[in-house]
């Protein structure tokens, strides 16, 4: 496990963690939105006419409306992200990594158009006469590079499983085991069971289940956010002035939380406002491809409304409720995963300046090369599961741990216990004590904050479950268009299967490891697909001015 994590590691650091990947992202959006004269603001009132139906002609070519293809793009963006990705960016980088969510919304509705419209104008039928889209046909067709196409196909096979299938599977189970008790593995065979008989009819009635979860799962949300909002209504405008005061400075420690600087806030709010909304990954397009419509420009214009519902409503929501409840700088009792624990020489607190300024240095995306924080190594000798020898501090979820316990099979560990390099060496010893929170047990500990105190937690679990599920909908779709451009039809079933056993393993698996697979999966997909868009901005302006002309002469 532990080569594992480097490996993945070394690999965000070279792709979702690397100091370009945010300003390629951006940079692509704002290109288009200066290119294309702010499409996310002209366009934004006809899109809403268009998934309404006000345009559509009957007989178009396509499996879905226009609203089933909305429905199943938003059931794809509208995952965990929503709910544990904005609580992982908060954890992160504090308030300013919200501001960065949103800056990656407003460019990312013009992102999305573009990416939508060129792919649908591209799109094919397969020998059973559906329709299959997404980047890796404009990338073949349009730009004539098979090659391209085939990397992009095989990161979407991969990123089907990084960013929809084992974040949202290990989610879900996480949320209803803290809920209700449930046992991860059985809440994953369940939920694998019905994902299994949902997928197998394929696009069309994946776009059925998902127009009837999308809008209930949304407004259910919404109503429990609202309501933990008005129970810290005080709050929300300090809540505000943080994420604008903090967004090009960086956040300031606070309680439990280090501080973050601006490049790390930069960094992870643009890296979590990508894995929520999608704009520039890629994956939208597979699902609008399908809408029933000959106009590649209609249907563009309607994902515009993806990022703004996903992120800039959602997200919002999350993130007030995080920041209002004060839940973000405060510490609480849990399991120690060994992904995010180190043990450093030396007694750190909160309270020197000095030592918080080192230990947010030490864990900064690049260290300094004279680091005076030095991982642990060395033999401490436990009673009663408490170290004896107290020159030395644990560092949890990026926060000094308190009340540090170690156990053996539940009980207190007597003994002598090895560390070396920071981690402890005998994998059978748990660790436990207060530390910061992060992803969904933060916004269920959020939610809480509210007259609706206990029951809180159960909003936050009801939405995750359907938010996550109908990410995983969407995503199997987005996957087997893709091993169909790669393979064929018939490696279609096998796919699936194996989506489903995949789905049913991540319910065992560490919920940080998981977030860090999706990170570098996103990126892998999103670096080749933005290259593209690119390339491809002379016909999408031609698209697009021939689309309003004929539209204008109606």
């Amino acid at each position: 496990m532990e080569w594992i994590t480097w490996f993945f590691s070394f690999l965000d650091g070279f792709l979702g963690s690397a100091f370009y990947f945010p300003y390629l992202l951006l940079g692509v959006g704002l290109f288009f939105t200066l290119y294309l004269g702010f499409p996310q603001i002209r366009f934004f009132g006809h899109a809403w006419r268009v998934v309404r139906g006000k345009h559509s002609r009957p007989g178009d070519p396509g499996d879905t409306t226009h609203f089933q293809a909305l429905s199943t793009a938003l059931s794809g963006t509208v995952g965990t992200g929503n709910i544990g990705g904005v609580a992982f960016a908060i954890f992160l980088g504090g308030p300013a990594a919200l501001f960065w969510m949103w800056m990656t919304a407003l460019v990312g509705m013009t992102t999305k158009f573009v990416e939508v419209t060129i792919s649908h104008r591209y799109r094919v039928k397969d020998s059973q006469g559906r329709i299959a889209g997404g980047p890796m046909y404009y990338m073949e067709r349009g730009l004539g590079m098979k090659w391209l196409a085939v990397i992009f196909a095989c990161a979407v096979v991969v990123s089907s499983f990084g960013s929809g299938n084992l974040p949202q599977s290990n989610n879900m189970a996480s949320g209803l085991e803290a809920s209700f008790g449930i046992p991860t593995w059985v809440s994953g065979l369940v939920l694998a069971i019905l994902l299994g008989l949902v997928i197998v009819g394929g696009i069309r009635r994946i776009a059925i289940v998902a127009a009837a979860i999308v809008p209930f799962m949304g407004i259910f949300y919404a109503v429990g956010a609202f309501a933990v909002a008005a129970s810290n209504v005080e709050q929300i405008i300090p809540s505000f002035v943080a994420v604008f005061r903090d967004a090009f400075t960086g956040s300031a420690a606070a309680g439990g939380f280090l501080g973050a600087t601006f490049a790390y806030a930069f960094n992870r709010g643009v890296n979590r406002g990508l894995f929520s909304n999608e704009a520039g990954q890629g994956s939208a397009p597979i699902a609008h491809a399908s809408a029933k419509t000959e106009e590649p420009v209609s249907e563009g214009m309607v994902s515009i409304l993806e990022p703004f519902i996903d992120t800039l409503i959602i997200c919002t929501l999350t993130g007030l409720v995080i920041l209002s409840s004060g839940v973000w700088t405060e510490k609480f009792q849990n399991n120690f995963a060994t992904f995010d624990t180190e043990f450093v020489a030396g007694v750190y607190t909160e309270t020197d300046p000095e030592h918080v300024a080192q230990l947010f240095a030490h864990l900064d995306l690049v260290p300094p090369k004279d680091d005076p924080v030095r991982p642990l190594t060395a033999t401490l000798t436990i009673v009663d599961g408490v170290a004896v020898e107290q020159d030395f501090t644990v560092i949890h979820n990026r926060s000094i741990a308190e009340d540090v316990r170690f156990a053996r099979a539940g009980q207190p560990f007597d003994g002598s216990l090895a560390v070396v390099n920071g981690r402890i060496q005998d994998r059978a010893i748990t660790v436990s004590g207060r530390s910061l929170l992060h992803s969904v047990p933060l916004t269920a500990e959020a939610f809480k904050r509210s007259f609706l105190g206990d029951y809180g937690q159960y909003a936050v679990t009801i939405g995750l479950v359907l938010f996550a599920f109908s990410t995983a909908l969407a995503w199997s779709y987005y996957g087997d268009r893709a091993i169909t451009y790669l393979i064929g039809v018939q490696a279609v079933q096998p796919y699936r299967l194996v989506y489903v056993i995949g789905f049913f393993l991540a319910t065992i698996v560490d919920t940080s490891l998981i977030w860090l697979i999706s990170a570098v999966t996103l990126a892998i997909m999103s670096i080749p697909n933005l290259i593209g868009l690119v390339l491809m901005r002379k016909e999408v302006k031609a698209l697009t001015d021939d689309y309003w002309r004929r539209f204008r002469d109606r």
